[in-house]
């Protein structure tokens, strides 16, 4: 498995946290990844024989590309031979306005939209392995969204102050670093992200836990739930389980076994 991370244009680092790419041969048999939640929006491009998204008991064909909006818990996707995905990590209180559409809770979405246009310029690129070509190309496509995109100021400090502080703030003290009331905060955030503050914050919070344990999985839980604010580490658990489906203590075991296999860099979308 490769996995590559891009830093966006200065243009767009508002708006984007990276582009990256992976790549993985999954052999002939259909398998199966979870994708745990984080507090990012995914623009996910693929190209290879397909994915599908396991959907009450079946499986449901993925166009390219699709989003993988917040999640309130992990989804499980299914791929075969080789696929190669470029994927935009946005910010969520970005990611619709980015791209003209109204703000949904919808974990992963299927949209119609302009930007799938570039699947069919996108793909030989990618067969010809120029990845540079294909993500200069991607480039260019959100340089010029973003010139026809308001800046909402609050939502940008507000934001900047959420994973500055890694989702540990208070709303009230959010809304203070937006310079806003909590009340124009909220429905401005609920507008462009379908969501509360404090949802948003809940899964940065997650994401930083979820981050910590698959880099050190011995991280000792009473230390991460001090350092991120937790009342004790049983809330830390319980949010934990929420979130991934599991206990911090066997995602730690399936994430030490898992860095045996792989490697020891953390891999946001495929989480075999």
């Amino acid at each position: 498995m490769q996995h590559l991370e891009f830093e966006p244009p200065e243009a767009l680092r508002d708006t984007i946290k990276c582009f990256w790419y992976n790549q993985r041969d999954f052999g002939e048999q259909l398998s199966g990844f979870r994708v745990v939640p984080d507090g990012y929006a995914e623009l996910i491009f693929y190209f290879g024989s397909g994915c599908s998204l396991s959907a009450n008991g079946s499986l449901l064909r993925l166009p390219s590309p699709f989003m993988v909006g917040l999640l309130n818990q992990p989804a499980v996707f299914y791929a075969k031979d080789r696929l190669e995905i470029i994927g935009i990590r946005c910010f969520p209180w970005t990611v619709f306005d980015l791209l003209s559409l109204p703000a949904s809770k919808n974990g992963v979405q299927i949209f119609d939209h302009p930007i799938a246009q570039l699947q069919s310029t996108l793909a030989p690129l990618i067969q010809a392995g120029k990845l540079d070509n294909a993500l200069d190309l991607i480039k260019y496509y959100f340089l010029n969204a973003r010139v026809g995109m308001a800046t909402d100021r609050v939502l940008s400090k507000a934001g900047s102050a959420m994973r500055a502080a890694n989702g540990t703030l208070p709303v009230s003290q959010v809304a203070e670093a937006a310079h806003a009331t909590v009340r124009t905060l909220e429905r401005k955030f609920k507008q462009s992200s379908g969501y509360a503050v404090k949802d948003v914050s809940g899964l940065i919070r997650f994401e930083q836990v979820r981050n910590h344990l698959w880099t050190n999985p011995s991280a000792s839980l009473a230390g991460l739930a001090h350092e991120l604010g937790y009342t004790d580490q049983s809330h830390l658990s319980r949010e934990f389980k929420r979130y991934s489906g599991t206990t911090p203590a066997a995602f730690a075991r399936k994430a030490r076994k898992d860095k045996q296999a792989l490697n020891a860099d953390f891999v946001a979308f495929i989480q075999a």
